[in-house]
């Protein structure tokens, strides 16, 4: 809600950060460069002047050339979709105050001694408010989000269907995923049922239903365009996601609703759009978000683990490339495998011996030929357990066994 996803990859630690420095600049221009903006936005004070009547929902297929079959009775599968899914599906409106900071010079003595009537004296504050969605998923208030919504909220105040307005309480986030879960205090309430994302195929229906741009309860229509998405594809490097990407229409205020499949299942939480695209919306997989969840409602925090390198997987061009980069640092004989570029301090991967300049060639025995297919095996492992990795280093093989660490909160 508060913050745009960063370029630093940094912050990533374990993820394909940079690709090479030609790569990573083409792709910036491309994809970062075009910005991309959470859908939780900055939307409160339109959203306020806006009229809405939250027990109607508002049908608009995002794609108008893509005809809906008709039901027996005239009506569109989408209705019955909509009919059963809307009433779990809720506004959050969230709030936090800010301080104002001076800057340093105007409490300078001497600064203030010519210009001190004309400046301020004290720090001030304001308050931020954002708009998003989520959808219920137990019938004693426990409701799915984007973090990004909750973020850094002072209050949250969940509006369900009906109009019935409740306080909410975040029982935890996670930045990594981007995934939320609240807490209202409510009963019987009606929910929805999940599917699983991993059986999505290109070209299935997807409906995505939120408050996009304080308009609630808004139903869109469109596809699945593709699956597995990368954070480095949409421009969100520091995320640990593959996301969904749909044609549906997705804007600021749909951020945290639900996109929902032909059997009114849900099987994404719509996250993030490219800025001044259209049918570009990226939705985390359910299974991914149901996974997170589960922690956070359990402990109320999530472990990730990681191994704490910068790598980038190989290609031919990409090694004659960095070979005849004089700054590279690097010397490069394979062609294919995953190079790793950087070993950060102190990490599982430098406890382990790992060093810049090693190809990763296989993770517990599977080979492995981009940094994404290395991030999920460290993703799907757990936080001290051992991945053993083969290693080809100055045209030898090596195994070392790595011990993935927890992502650091601080990173966070």
């Amino acid at each position: 809600m508060y913050k745009k996803p960063s370029d630093d990859s940094h912050n990533s630690l374990n993820h394909n950060t940079a690709s090479w420095r030609k790569t990573a600049f083409h792709l910036s221009l491309v994809l970062l460069g075009s910005g991309m903006t959470f859908a939780g936005g900055y939307l409160a004070s339109h959203s306020q002047q806006v009229s809405e009547n939250a027990s109607n929902l508002a049908v608009s297929p995002a794609n108008a050339a893509l005809p809906i079959p008709p039901n027996s009775d005239g009506t569109s599968f989408v209705t019955k979709v909509v009919q059963r899914v809307g009433p779990a599906v809720v506004r959050i409106d969230s709030s936090r105050t800010v301080k104002s900071q001076l800057p340093e010079q105007f409490n300078d003595p001497f600064f203030r001694q010519f210009f001190g009537s004309a400046l301020p004296r004290q720090q001030g504050s304001q308050v931020e408010r954002g708009t998003g969605s989520g959808f219920i998923i137990g019938a004693d208030g426990r409701i799915l989000t984007n973090a990004h919504v909750v973020d850094g909220a002072d209050t949250v105040t969940v509006t369900l269907k009906d109009g019935r307005t409740y306080k909410g309480k975040v029982l935890g986030k996670d930045e990594l995923t981007d995934v939320a879960v609240v807490k209202i205090q409510a009963d019987k309430l009606p929910t929805v049922a999940l599917g699983n994302s991993n059986q999505l195929q290109p070209g299935d229906w997807a409906i995505a239903i939120g408050n996009p741009l304080g308009l609630g309860n808004t139903v869109t229509t469109g596809i699945i365009s593709a699956t597995g998405r990368t954070s480095n594809q949409i421009g969100a490097p520091d995320r640990r996601v593959e996301y969904l990407q749909t044609d549906a229409a997705i804007n600021p205020g749909n951020s945290g609703g639900p996109l929902i499949n032909a059997q009114g299942q849900v099987i994404g939480m719509n996250t993030a759009i490219i800025q001044g695209a259209q049918g570009l919306g990226f939705a985390i997989p359910i299974n991914t978000a149901q996974r997170i969840s589960n922690q956070l409602i359990a402990t109320g925090k999530v472990q990730h683990p990681y191994l704490g390198i910068q790598m980038v997987g190989l290609t031919p061009e990409l090694k004659q490339n960095i070979n005849s980069d004089p700054n590279s640092g690097l010397s490069v004989n394979e062609d294919h495998g995953v190079l790793v570029v950087k070993v950060m301090p102190n990490s599982p991967a430098a406890k382990a011996g790992i060093r810049a300049g090693d190809v990763i060639q296989k993770l517990d025995g599977k080979a492995v030929s981009d940094a994404t297919s290395v991030q999920n095996a460290v993703e799907n492992s757990q936080v001290g357990g051992n991945v053993s990795m083969e290693l080809h280093r100055n045209g030898q093989n090596l195994n070392l066994a790595v011990r993935p660490g927890a992502f650091p909160i601080q990173a966070q």
